[in-house]
C-alpha cells in the first residue's frame, strides 16, 4: 500500500489564492476549503486509500518561543485564518484523518507520520504531499517522497540531491545557513544557496565543518569569508538548524490501519449542504463504493 499524507496548510493557502471567493449558507467564506475538499476526494478517486492531512489549527509554534522572529497569523487575511477549523471539520466529516496542531506545526505531523509509516513492511512508498523544503529532509531513498500535486514532480533521494546539492539529512544545516523567509529566519551573512551546497555536500552537519579555512576543500570558494561568517554567528546557526528541523515525535497514529479511507461519515451530507457544495457527497459515496469492489477483488 502507499500512504499519501497531504499538507493541509498549504493546500488551503494555495486554493485560497486560487479559487474565486464563496460563502456558506451563513455566509462564512470557504471557498478555499471546497477547493482542498475537492482535491483530496480526487486522490481517493484515483486511487488514494490511506490518507492522513496535517494542519496548523494555528499559525504560531513552539517555535515562536524559541525564535522571536518566527512566522506568525500577521499579515494572513483573516478571511484564510477562520477557514482552517472549517477545512477540519470538513475533512473528517468525509472520513480522512487531521492532524490539527497547535503546539507543533504541520510539517511535523507529516515527518512524524512519514517516519512512522515507513517502518511498516506493508508499506510500498510513503508521498508527502507538499512541496515544502523543510520536507525534504524526511526524504529516504524512494520510500519516502515528496509529491508536488500541483506540478507533478515526484522527489525522490536523488531528486533532493539535484535540486539543493545536498542529501535529506543536511537540509536543516541547509536551510540554516541559508534562511527561509517563509518561516521568518535570515541564515547567516554570505551563505547563498550554492555556497551552502558546497560546503555541506563535503561537510553535511554544521558541526562537520572545519573552524579554520585553511582546513576547508579547495574546491569552496570564498572559503574564508564564509567560515569567518559562521563562526562568528555559531549560535544563531545552531538556533536555525533548531527551527528548520522537523520533530518526529508528534502524536499523529498508533497503526497505518488508522489511515484508511472507508468512506464519509454520516454528517458529510448536511456539511456540503452548508458549504453549498452538494456534488461533493455523491462523489465521496461513489468513491466509496468504487473502494469496496476493489478491496474484494
Amino acid at each position: 500500500m502507499d500512504i499519501h499524507l497531504i499538507d493541509g496548510t498549504y493546500e488551503l493557502f494555495r486554493y485560497y489564492f486560487a479559487v474565486p471567493a464563496a460563502s456558506d449558507v451563513n455566509g462564512q467564506e470557504v471557498g478555499a476549503v471546497r477547493g482542498v475538499l475537492s482535491s483530496v476526494l480526487s486522490m481517493i478517486e484515483l486511487g488514494a486509500t490511506h490518507i492522513g492531512v496535517a494542519t496548523d489549527h494555528v499559525v504560531e509554534s513552539f517555535r515562536n518561543d524559541l525564535y522571536p522572529g518566527y512566522k506568525t497569523s500577521e499579515g494572513v487575511p483573516p478571511e484564510l485564518l477562520s477557514q482552517f477549523p472549517i477545512l477540519e471539520e470538513a475533512l473528517e466529516a468525509m472520513g480522512v484523518v487531521v492532524w490539527p496542531m497547535v503546539y507543533y506545526e504541520a510539517d511535523d505531523a507529516l515527518a512524524s507520520a512519514a517516519g512512522k509509516a515507513a517502518q511498516d513492511s506493508r508499506v510500498n512508498q510513503v508521498l508527502i504531499c507538499s512541496p515544502d523544503k523543510d520536507l525534504s529532509q524526511c526524504v529516504v531513498g524512494t520510500r519516502i517522497v515528496q509529491l508536488d500535486r500541483r506540478r507533478d514532480i515526484l522527489r525522490d533521494e536523488a531528486g533532493v540531491i539535484a535540486k539543493f546539492g545536498v542529501t535529506p539529512n543536511s537540509i536543516p544545516d541547509f536551510l540554516a545557513v541559508v534562511g527561509d523567509s517563509a518561516d521568518g529566519y535570515p541564515g547567516i551573512p554570505g551563505w547563498g544557496e550554492k555556497a551552502a551546497a558546497a560546503c555541506l555536500s563535503r561537510y553535511p552537519h554544521l558541526q562537520d565543518v572545519p573552524k579554520t579555512w585553511q582546513e576547508w576543500h579547495s574546491s569552496i570558494k570564498k572559503a574564508r569569508s564564509l567560515c569567518d561568517s559562521l563562526f562568528s554567528h555559531w549560535e544563531d546557526a545552531l538556533l536555525f538548524r533548531t527551527l528548520a528541523t522537523l520533530r518526529l515525535d508528534t502524536p499523529v497514529f498508533d497503526n497505518i490501519d488508522a489511515l484508511r479511507w472507508n468512506g464519509p461519515r454520516s454528517e458529510f451530507e448536511a456539511l456540503c449542504d452548508r458549504l453549498k457544495t452538494p456534488a461533493l457527497f455523491p462523489r465521496a459515496i461513489a468513491a466509496g463504493g468504487d473502494k469496496r469492489e476493489r478491496l474484494k477483488a
